[in-house]
């Protein structure tokens, strides 16, 4: 059984920053890539932000050089700051995390989504 918790999301007027936090607990064994989503109404999820177990990142075009993913290994947790926030990033925002158990198999487990609100 494994956990996430996000946490970080709210109210924020356009041009300012919010971090999100995602703890990842339970029956892990080695957690691979790590990213982050958002679903905004009537539109599909997209991936917002990822990072590999050796640290590389990658970020959609509408959020580079203003959104930093980062992770600490020792907490299983992975960290989106996002800075100069535009009402077109208002969304639910979701962790996901790649997962390899004691028996090498591979699992993708979701956060239940935080709510991230962009006021112009």
């Amino acid at each position: 059984q494994v956990q996430l918790v996000e946490s970080g999301g709210g109210l924020v007027q356009a041009g300012g920053s919010l971090r999100l936090s995602c703890v990842v607990s339970g029956s892990i064994f080695t957690i691979n890539r790590m990213g982050w989503y958002r679903q905004a109404p009537e539109k599909e999820r997209e991936l917002v932000a990822a990072i590999g177990s050796g640290s590389s990142t990658s970020y959609a075009d509408s959020v580079k050089g203003r959104f930093t993913i980062s992770r600490d290994n020792a907490k299983n947790t992975v960290y989106l700051q996002m800075n100069s926030l535009k009402p077109e990033d208002t969304a639910v925002y979701y962790c996901n995390v790649m997962i390899t158990s004691n028996l090498g198999r591979n699992y993708s487990y979701w956060g239940q989504g935080t709510q991230v609100t962009v006021s112009s």
